[in-house]
């Protein structure tokens, strides 16, 4: 069974129970279940390598221990156990001596919940999780990104927007350019489900790692910040899965909630590589930790001046991925952040995404810049990447590959400009002095009109139904928020 498969009679089973409400409390439920028997799969590989190795867990919590065998606890005695043992002893877990094993598992476990009140159904979810997965198998283990997109797309599909998974074939094409060393310190500031710190730790094994002390270096050198649980607990179980055995440099926090003034010489690094959440707004005050010229509640805007505030002189280099409306974008705070941006750092490649790349979470049309802390931009490459031949846009079920970037890396070592007619710049180069000129609007190979598809009248009329939930639930968010600031509060139910 695949896990997009597993998942779903998971959740099949979970819909069953009165506890549980709507999918994002499912999907919650499902990730605390997965890491206990993620990390209890990865026990078993740390037990062969090492006979003096210790769990963190106390025995009686360990996976294998009240979950492993399909006969075991049910019913109340499971329920009550979960409730009244296992949740309490991880929430405080005290940590022996200097294992920071423990202090992962107790971050992990602040912030999770069982919601479930049948523990029948428990164990059938239980049993249905030991038959489908085992990440000792290299293809299990290879597979946990097809786990957290599935997520993801639940996730989205239950209205919370801004959980966008980055497809790997752009994630891996950022740290392939970038290229981080290594002894740098790399970093994903809002690093979500950790797709980024994955690839740029199998990048950087691949090449540079040949003996214990050098992965121990890798090891430490790899840090991460999410804001939201949910992906955080994600995130920390893809470490563990990609040998990062103690993932303590991945926090749960808000990397915008700390003054930017506070952040010194020993918080920068070297290689940032993200797709920080864009189209949201941040809370009131947040913007407040920021030089006035750039204070704006937008989130990327501020992601942007953060991350040339944490870049490395020198050696500080970048991929971002960032929507349409910063490059074109003219408000004060945008301008502001541009002007530094390409004054104080080479932006040496902007490279144009097709709209449908985050497609089905949102047909945003995004961009990677790249840049470094070099010096001052002199000129910038404009590329244009085009849906490849074929495809009309990119769907579920024909996603973005790896190949589909091939095009980008030809034309990276050896640029030429591309005019293909009528004016249609594919690639361009411009001086820093033409792009001020457009003050800071940077539309720039843009893509050709495309005819409108005609879709088949099912597929049509899903569309519309996902675009007029994505639509209802911004206008219920900008409703609230009107609501807050007036003090008010308006009973919909009552109209």
């Amino acid at each position: 069974m695949s896990i997009s498969s597993t998942i779903k009679s998971i959740q099949d089973i979970m819909r069953k129970d009165v506890g549980v409400d709507g999918d994002a409390q499912r999907i919650g439920q499902l990730v605390w279940m997965f890491f206990l028997k993620i990390y209890d799969d990865k026990e078993t590989e740390y037990e062969l390598l090492d006979d003096d190795y210790r769990s963190p867990i106390p025995e009686p919590f360990r996976w294998r221990n009240w979950a492993a065998n399909p006969e075991g606890m049910t019913g109340e005695d499971l329920l009550d156990f979960i409730n009244n043992q296992l949740f309490p002893s991880l929430k405080d877990l005290t940590p022996a001596g200097n294992d920071k094993r423990g202090y992962v598992i107790r971050g992990v476990f602040e912030d999770a919940y069982n919601y479930m009140k049948s523990g029948h159904l428990m164990r059938q979810v239980i049993n249905k999780i030991v038959e489908g997965l085992d990440f000792n198998k290299a293809q299990d283990r290879h597979l946990f990104g097809d786990l957290y997109e599935q997520i993801l797309r639940d996730l989205q599909n239950a209205g919370n927007a801004g959980e966008y998974y980055t497809p790997r074939p752009v994630t891996q094409f950022m740290v392939d350019m970038v290229a981080p060393q290594l002894g740098e310190k790399i970093m994903d500031p809002a690093c979500g489900t950790g797709g980024f710190l994955t690839c740029a730790i199998e990048y950087v094994r691949k090449r540079h790692v040949k003996t214990v002390e050098q992965e121990q270096q890798l090891q430490a050198s790899i840090y991460g910040v999410e804001k939201k649980p949910l992906p955080h607990l994600l995130c920390t179980t893809n470490m563990i899965l990609h040998g990062i055995d103690v993932p303590t440099n991945v926090r749960h926090d808000n990397t915008l909630s700390r003054p930017l003034r506070d952040y010194g010489p020993r918080d920068r690094v070297d290689v940032i590589v993200t797709n920080p959440p864009f189209g949201g707004m941040e809370e009131d005050g947040i913007e407040n930790n920021f030089p006035r010229k750039y204070q704006t509640r937008e989130t990327a805007d501020l992601f942007m001046a953060l991350i040339m505030h944490l870049l490395k002189h020198d050696t500080g280099r970048a991929a971002v991925v960032l929507p349409d409306g910063f490059l074109f974008g003219t408000d004060n705070a945008k301008v502001a952040i541009k002007t530094k941006l390409f004054s104080a750092f080479n932006v040496h490649t902007i490279i144009r995404m097709p709209g449908s790349v985050f497609s089905p979470y949102t047909s945003i049309t995004t961009n990677i810049l790249f840049f470094d802390h070099t010096g001052p931009t002199e000129e910038t490459w404009f590329y244009r990447l085009d849906m490849p031949e074929g495809y009309k846009h990119f769907s579920k079920t024909k996603s973005m590959k790896s190949e589909h970037c091939d095009p980008i890396r030809e034309w990276w070592n050896d640029r030429k400009e591309i005019i293909i007619a009528d004016g249609d710049e594919k690639s361009r180069c411009y001086s820093v002095e033409d792009l001020i000129a457009t003050d800071c609007n940077f539309d720039l190979c843009k893509f050709p009109k495309e005819d409108e598809e005609i879709l088949p009248p099912a597929e049509l009329l899903a569309d519309y139904f996902k675009k007029r939930k994505a639509l209802d639930h911004e206008i219920d968010k900008t409703l609230a928020e009107i609501q807050r600031i007036l003090g008010i509060n308006v009973n919909v139910d009552e109209l």
